[in-house]
């Protein structure tokens, strides 16, 4: 059974520099060669060796050696090892004389893992690869593992959205979001070093610096539940933190089969729906989503992209003239690629020189039809959003606004001319999240619910829809008390009178909507 030991720092930093003169083909250990692929340990340029008497066997790196791929390798073989800095040819020669001396013997590995046998052409990342991403594999994990694959099942078994490991002074919170709330779902009593056993299994999966607890880290890694075509995948995002107790993570859980919704099941009422898709089908303009993090608008938006590719694809007066759908994301939540959309992603990389504004610009450059901006933070994006939008491009985007009608302001705020506000904004869409009422238990509260009554949620939305009415008030600059009247002259229900509408039907309370939308009920409805 293969069990990850967490390196200490001591292990893990090399400990010789320079040129290492006793690196032996002689001294490699046997279950290195059998369970590690030549190929593999030639590619990475690292050899075990074994030490004199009690004292702890070597794992000789070449400089150039990649800190990961050591960690990984040590938790794959289930021991400790020394990591020694060595020259680079001294250790390809050493693995190519040991491997070669393997391949004229016995090549049965029957060391305490007797009966494991592993193809040697397999690298380590395609035997990690087999069982470690499936949480409901349990075969060759340790119980660190096993106890992390299970957390992550629970938090998926109850929709949770991230999952937090908070160190404290004398016990560790294990805690889900659910429906935007926090719930503590396990109290490790005096478990510091359960804790950092946890933590390091994490960063493991995440591709992240072992050794170093000091600065903050993020990483990627995909888990699958099942396997073959019954099985689900989830992307997560994790990011960890030193604290005074101890680093902690929390992973964000990413389901890649619960992205994508229409929108009655995001709780999108015809009346919001029919208008916003009209415009949403238009050729050109900009439509912007507002509400905070966590509202639900990236949930949206990749819902409205999937309508707008799935309506031109099943139009036969549009046969043969599919949509070129391009988005520039921080970070990229969802591949819509595996969800069968023909849709080309990028990412911002401020390391590489790519952000909001210049990635548009090259976006604009492949000949795009529709262009999905993850977030506008600034007046240069805004601006080449506004012009891109002007010149015969359909936009989408998002803004952190309260209502739908401060989106309008937020724009001339960032120094965009109100007509080129007027001129080229379609729409917005402002959204929230809300608890719905617990079904099983009428909303008492049980032991499903962690008793609060609720579990999912449904979307509440405001949409302001710019008719040349509202474009004169925008182009004259006016208050914003003045665009929110005409808004609701016009036919548009504020968040509050959406939330009104849930409580009426009894899938959730007054409470609860007033939580979420920030507002004072009785002035608004």
């Amino acid at each position: 059974m293969t069990t990850l030991h967490r390196p200490s720092e001591d292990r893990v930093r090399p400990t010789t520099t320079g040129k290492c003169a006793n690196v032996s083909s002689e001294r490699v250990c046997d279950r290195f060669c059998h369970l590690i692929s030549r190929d593999f340990a030639r590619e990475h340029l690292l050899i075990t060796q074994k030490a004199a008497g009690d004292q702890t066997d070597l794992l000789a790196v070449a400089p150039s050696t990649d800190r990961s791929v050591v960690h990984n390798v040590m938790a794959f073989l289930d021991r400790s090892y020394l990591v020694t800095v060595c020259d680079t040819e001294s250790i390809a020669t050493a693995i190519d004389a040991a491997y070669a001396n393997v391949s004229s013997g016995d090549q049965q590995f029957s060391g305490d893992d007797s009966g494991a046998e592993v193809n040697r052409r397999e690298t380590i990342d395609e035997i990690l690869a087999q069982g470690d991403r499936d949480l409901l594999s349990t075969e060759g994990k340790g119980p660190i593992i096993r106890l992390v694959d299970a957390l992550l099942f629970e938090a998926l078994s109850r929709y949770a959205s991230d999952v937090h490991i908070q160190p404290l002074a004398d016990r560790t919170l294990v805690r889900f979001r659910l429906d935007g709330v926090l719930h503590t779902a396990r109290d490790l009593q005096n478990a510091k070093q359960l804790t950092q056993a946890i933590v390091s299994r994490i960063k493991v999966m995440g591709r992240m610096d072992l050794a170093e607890r000091r600065i903050p880290q993020d990483g990627r890694a995909t888990v699958t539940i099942g396997s073959g075509e019954g099985s689900r995948s989830v992307d997560l995002r994790i990011s960890t933190l030193p604290t005074s107790y101890g680093e902690r993570a929390v992973l964000r859980l990413l389901d890649n089969q619960a992205h994508l919704c229409n929108f009655t099941e995001i709780g999108m009422p015809p009346e919001v729906a029919q208008p916003y898709l009209e415009r949403a089908g238009r050729a050109n303009g900009i439509i912007l989503l507002t509400g905070p993090t966590g509202s639900g608008k990236t949930t949206t938006l990749y819902s409205t992209l999937r309508s707008i590719c799935s309506s031109h694809e099943n139009d036969a007066s549009q046969a043969g003239q599919a949509l070129n759908v391009m988005t520039i994301e921080d970070p990229i939540e969802y591949e819509l690629a595996t969800a069968g959309l023909a849709i080309s992603q990028a990412q911002v990389n401020l390391r590489k020189g790519i952000t909001f504004a210049s990635g548009l610009r090259h976006i604009l450059r492949q000949d795009p039809d529709v262009i999905m901006i993850g977030e506008i933070r600034d007046t240069e994006t805004a601006r080449v959003a506004i012009q891109s939008s002007l010149t015969g491009h359909l936009v989408f985007s998002t803004l952190h606004t309260n209502d739908s009608a401060s989106a309008v302001t937020r724009l001339m705020d960032l120094d965009i001319e109100p007509y080129l506000v007027s001129a080229s904004l379609s729409a917005v869409l402002a959204q929230r999240l809300v608890r719905t009422r617990h079904e099983a238990c009428g909303g008492a509260g049980c032991e499903t619910c962690y008793g609060t009554g609720f579990k999912g949620r449904s979307g509440l939305f405001e949409l302001l829809v710019v008719d040349e009415a509202m474009r004169e008030l925008i182009s004259s600059e006016s208050a914003l008390a003045a665009i929110r009247r005409a808004a609701r002259a016009s036919g548009t229900r504020t968040l509050l009178e959406d939330g009104a509408r849930l409580v009426r039907q009894g899938r959730t309370t007054e409470a609860e909507v007033r939580r979420v939308v920030h507002g004072a009920w009785e002035a608004d409805t």
